[in-house]
């Protein structure tokens, strides 16, 4: 046997991050929380207080600490930020937030992790491997889960204000007003930066600024019933460096992006005698706008209105869940570039019914099944399944294997085309669709555990851009070859006490894609064969610390500057951060940060520079916990 199958055999979900409290309910992993010895997936957690004694400002930086997930920036802070999920597509990864589908589709279908900020999360759950028998499409390589506070329970607030290098400001605040039948939560943060050149020759500072604000109500008109309604606000304005217009090459240029979301969602939960009814509506709206020196070169809008229905019925170890959702979305595409030639309206929707079983036959196996059948308006339907199975033979022993599907649908610019007459849509396409497996152990006996993870997906239909050279005219068609992806995830926690705290994991990863059948396979671009990530934190009298390390192995992009393009190899770099905080009174405390600390030089993406050490100082007042 081969030291892959041997090691693939092993799987197990473990927190990646030391807390103070074993977070013991998962949210995305079924389409109700389940307890996290009885989860059906890979699921990585960082609770609140892990969140703040790390002090990282980038949702993006914190996600990537977890097994299995790689990070690419283009650029510095506040530039596009691609997240990929067990080598998967950086438009496979489903972002909720509060419950909101986060993906925006005037983006492809790619999640803005740039506009992310840690400031307002209470927690972080990120459940790997395809996930659409649950949640849908997007959902095909993992789902990240965020949450903010909430509003009910003791009255609190906190404020900070911080500043540092590259004249960096950040101010951010939260509060939770209410008691246990009702109350309303929010928060509101700033970020900004004069940055640094991107290009890296010499030219002006690509600054950015972020601003993120929510608001979080909840009643419980009784102990069984539950009403709530949430809503965000992102925003943020960065500058980078593109492409001259005359040779198309990467160039020291004025470019600017301008990108908002909002978003709400709605929702109403009953439950008695066994049954649990939910019922949501929910919306997102976004613009992008790009411009040049201040002049205006193209912008697209998208919206999503989504409502669905969820019953769930509870008998003895059994749970039976049926849920109908129905999305509808709407794309707009605006320039002044080419004269209105890009512009255009595209609307589509969809309905899906999803089916779950979990089972508890004892106190040592639970399983989990799950079909979803997505209608789709404008393509292909598309059935996925999932089966797992959870087996805890001993005391502190935890074996689990699964076998899920996942689909990723085409974007509105993939079946439209972009340019008419030069890049025309396909309307034939179908959903990228992966199917895969994963399998594993995990040991946990007081303050340490252990645990190993095995993965394989293939992805079919890989949705890929194609050239006629008679006609000059590109477009998008389904690759006829098998894209794999396969893995381990090794990862171990131990704390011994509330002064120390860690957890440690490291990612192998084989992405290869093929888009013919007969072609050879050739590696994935921006995902590392080798990761390793080192998170710790905790606190002593007055003093509180969190630190993390991440270590990024080489990847390979594609340099498109000579002709014809050429594979580039992109150097491995390390990248380290520490927070310490003091506390000078009740509720006031004052911290000092430092990220990239050993000033590593390196690129995610071919030709764009991001920041070196950076150091940071700040204070934050806290009234109640």
């Amino acid at each position: 046997m081969s030291p892959f199958l041997l090691l693939s055999a092993l799987a197990a979900p473990i927190a990646a991050a030391p807390t103070d409290e074993t977070q013991s309910i998962v949210v995305t992993a079924a389409r109700e929380p389940l307890a996290e010895e009885e989860a059906p997936a890979s699921v990585t957690t960082f609770d609140s207080e892990t969140i703040d004694r790390l002090g990282l400002a980038g949702g993006a930086d914190l996600l990537r600490l977890s097994a299995g997930v790689s990070v690419a920036t283009t650029g510095p802070r506040g530039t596009q930020t691609q997240l990929r999920i067990r080598g998967a597509e950086a438009n496979h990864s489903l972002l909720f937030v509060d419950g909101i589908r986060f993906n925006d589709p005037a983006a492809g279908n790619e999640a803005r992790f740039e506009l992310l900020t840690t400031d307002a999360l209470s927690r972080v759950e990120i459940v790997r491997g395809p996930q659409s028998a649950l949640w849908g499409s997007e959902a095909l390589g993992g789902v990240v889960a965020l949450e903010t506070a909430d509003p009910l329970g003791p009255r609190r607030l906190s404020a900070l204000g911080e500043y540092g290098s590259f004249d960096s400001g950040r101010a951010a605040l939260q509060f939770a007003s209410g008691g246990e039948t009702a109350g309303l939560s929010g928060s509101a943060s700033w970020i900004g930066s004069d940055g640094i050149d991107s290009f890296g020759a010499g030219g002006e500072r690509d600054g950015f600024e972020t601003v993120n604000a929510s608001l979080k109500g909840a009643v419980h008109p009784s102990a069984d019933t539950e009403i709530g309604l949430v809503g965000h606000w992102m925003e943020g304005e960065s500058e980078y460096d593109g492409f001259d217009p005359i040779t198309f090459r990467r160039a020291d240029t004025l470019d600017e992006t301008a990108n908002r979301i909002r978003a709400a969602r709605g929702w109403a939960r009953a439950e008695a005698a066994g049954w649990s009814l939910l019922a949501e509506l929910g919306w997102l709206d976004s613009a992008n706008r790009n411009r040049l020196d201040d002049e205006r070169l193209n912008s697209t809008f998208g919206e999503r209105l989504s409502a669905g229905a969820q019953l769930s019925r509870t008998l003895g170890g059994h749970r039976m869940t049926a849920a109908v959702e129905h999305e509808a979305e709407d794309f707009r595409a605006r320039d002044q570039v080419y004269l209105g030639g890009t512009d255009q309206n595209r609307g589509r929707h969809l309905t899906a019914l999803v089916g779950e079983w979990h089972a508890r036959w004892s106190g040592l196996v639970s399983t989990d099944l799950a079909v979803r059948h997505d209608a789709f308006s404008a393509f292909a339907d598309a059935t996925t399944f999932r089966a797992a199975a959870v087996v805890m033979p001993a005391q502190g022993w935890r074996l689990h294997a699964a076998y899920g599907e996942g689909i990723a649908q085409p974007t509105f610019y993939d079946l439209y085309g972009f340019f008419p007459g030069s890049f025309l849509g396909n309307p034939a396409l179908r959903p990228e669709s992966s199917r895969g497996w994963e399998a594993g152990i995990r040991w946990e006996k007081r303050t340490l555990t252990l645990g190993v993870t095995g993965f394989s997906n293939r992805l079919r239909d890989e949705i890929v851009d194609t050239f006629d050279p008679l006609t000059f005219q590109s477009s998008t068609a389904n690759a006829e070859g098998r894209s794999r992806r396969r893995g381990i995830e090794a990862e171990a926690a131990w704390r011994p006490s509330d002064a120390f705290g860690l957890a440690l994991n490291y990612s192998w990863l084989d992405a290869e894609e093929r888009q013919d059948a007969g072609d050879l396979a050739v590696r994935e671009i921006r995902r590392p064969r080798h990761s390793v990530n080192l998170v710790a934190s905790g606190t002593r009298g007055r003093l509180s610390w969190g630190g993390s390390a991440a270590y990024i192995g080489a990847r390979h992009d594609t340099d498109f500057d000579p002709f014809p393009a050429r594979d580039f190899r992109l150097d491995d770099y390390l990248l380290a951060s520490l927070r310490l905080s003091w506390t000078l009174s009740d509720g006031l405390e004052a911290y000092g940060r430092v990220e990239n600390g050993f000033d590593s030089d390196y690129q995610d993406v071919i030709g764009y520079n991001t920041p070196g050490r950076a150091v940071y100082a700040g204070f934050r007042f806290r009234l109640g916990h």
